[in-house]
């Protein structure tokens, strides 16, 4: 069988350890998966919600045999209305977060949303996102990378993929070179977002790894009136098309019952369609990779 190459010949893939999960473009791929957003102003309330949803994670990544770096927010602040909920905020939220990582023995990723927040973000998470609005904001970037954390940076819906290149860049002049770079779409006119898949390739020519998020890109933003709407049915053959291009790893949002979540459930998987949905793209990630 004749695979095509990830990246161009000449490309030098780089490495980015989150604990003992690996993500590099021509590596075996990796999992981000987890809620939008960690449910409950409350510390017992929000705790019992990520252990729970953490726990089930776990199993199913273990059962198909895939490595998972669990994802929730403490705060979203990138919202439709005023109205939405955001989640319990930084104190109550690491805290939760770092229960989960100490229990559950699971690598941690949270997005960071300001400047203030990267230190005390960074003495819990293993790896750091930053959302796709401020990827060009350079001080941000660089206070983000500057903690020494890994960096998941998104791509703006905004931002040519070759663009992506340049934000590397300013997060490598910190020292910091653990950085992934991640897609999540194109603003394709108002309230719709579209994946070209030549993006991946172009990224993945950087030697960075390359995240394709599988779920914010069946995102409507802002389309549902108070809050973003999305076409769930389409996130398996997105993330298809992503593995059969060749990524490091996957973004996954996912829930217990998406239909009732307070924030992005039209865009979120049920976890009772990952097992099939994961073991579908291993076993299209050892084709493409073999």
């Amino acid at each position: 069988m004749t695979v095509l190459p990830i990246g161009s010949a000449k490309t030098v893939h780089r490495k980015v350890m989150v604990k003992d999960v690996c993500f590099s473009n021509p590596a075996p791929l990796a999992i981000i998966a987890g809620p939008c957003v960690i449910e409950g102003l409350r510390y017992e309330q929000g705790l019992d919600f990520a252990l729970k949803t953490a726990e089930t994670l776990k199993k199913i990544c273990f059962d198909v045999d895939l490595p998972l770096v669990y994802k929730s927010s403490f705060d979203k602040a990138n919202r439709t209305s005023p109205k939405s909920y955001r989640g319990p905020g930084l104190d109550v939220g690491l805290k939760i977060l770092q229960k989960v990582k100490t229990e559950l023995e699971l690598p941690i990723v949270t997005d960071v949303h300001e400047v203030g927040q990267v230190k005390a973000v960074a003495e819990v998470a293993d790896l750091m996102q930053t959302p796709a609005f401020l990827c060009r904001q350079t001080d941000f970037i660089q206070a983000v990378a500057a903690a020494g954390k890994p960096v998941n940076i998104k791509k703006g819906q905004f931002l040519a993929p070759q663009d992506m290149a340049k934000v590397a860049q300013k997060a490598q002049q910190t020292g910091n070179d653990s950085v992934m770079l991640c897609d999540r779409g194109y603003a394709f006119g108002y309230g719709n977002l579209i994946v070209d898949m030549r993006g991946l390739v172009v990224m993945s020519d950087t030697g960075f790894p390359v995240i394709f998020d599988a779920t914010h890109s069946v995102q409507q933003p802002g389309g549902l009136g108070e809050s973003s709407g999305g076409e769930r049915q389409f996130v398996a053959p997105l993330a298809r098309a992503a593995v059969s291009v060749g990524v490091a790893g996957l973004f996954l949002e996912t829930h217990a019952d998406p239909d009732n979540a307070p924030c992005d459930g039209p865009n979120m998987l049920a976890f009772e369609q990952l097992p099939e949905i994961l073991s579908m793209l291993k076993r299209l990630d050892e084709v493409r990779k073999e």
